[in-house]
């Protein structure tokens, strides 16, 4: 993938970049702290976050709101890997699809859970460099049956 390489003292420059400092953050956010990879995220109206334990958020406060609140979800964790399936680019934004795997201690537990998670990540060129502007990520990484979607509200 080509990416330009403008420098911007507070952003990555290149597409790959935000995705590589997010895969660095994902360490602190398993251990609890959300701060390394929320910094990654557009300060725009427009961001969202869609992750496993809640409703999308969108606007940057919420965003923030959402991560700090889904960090306190694990703790003593450690990266077990990222799986990029899909990567799309032009010039300005570019969309990754991966599946991050991890161990953690998780809510109430003591012992360590394996987790896995399909995450779409859709980052843009901003004035301060690549941000990430949508992040989606959920637990579904295995064939499920249809009636798994089906909602009872």
């Amino acid at each position: 993938m080509t990416s330009p390489q403008d420098t911007h003292p507070d952003g990555p420059t290149d597409a790959e970049g935000v995705i590589e400092k997010m895969h660095v953050a994902m360490g602190e956010f398993i251990l609890g702290d959300a701060r390394p990879a929320v910094d990654l995220f557009s300060r725009g109206d427009d961001v969202t976050l869609g992750n496993p334990f809640g409703p999308i958020a969108r606007g940057s406060e919420r965003v923030v709101e959402a991560a700090t609140q889904a960090a306190t979800n694990y703790r003593d964790g450690e990266v077990i890997g990222f799986e990029r399936v899909g990567t799309y680019a032009s010039a300005d934004l570019a969309c990754f699809l991966e599946v991050e795997r991890y161990r953690a201690k998780m809510g109430g537990r003591d012992e360590m859970s394996s987790v896995a998670l399909r995450v779409s990540t859709v980052v843009r060129r901003e004035g301060d460099g690549w941000r990430i502007a949508s992040r989606h990520a959920d637990p579904i990484t295995t064939p499920r049956s249809p009636e798994s979607v089906i909602s009872e509200r």
